[in-house]
């Protein structure tokens, strides 16, 4: 499956909820999701 959004809002249009878990990390300071971090709060 390839999917390609123009931003990590678009990726999460139409997926969040109230009381939803979101796992997502990476190692250190590389990998860290703030893009789809800054996304969710906005």
């Amino acid at each position: 499956m390839k999917k390609l959004y123009r931003d990590a809002t678009a990726a999460l249009e139409g997926l969040l909820h109230d009381d939803m878990l979101i796992a997502a990390g990476g190692f250190g300071l590389c990998g860290v999701p703030e893009r789809l971090i800054d996304a969710v709060v906005a």
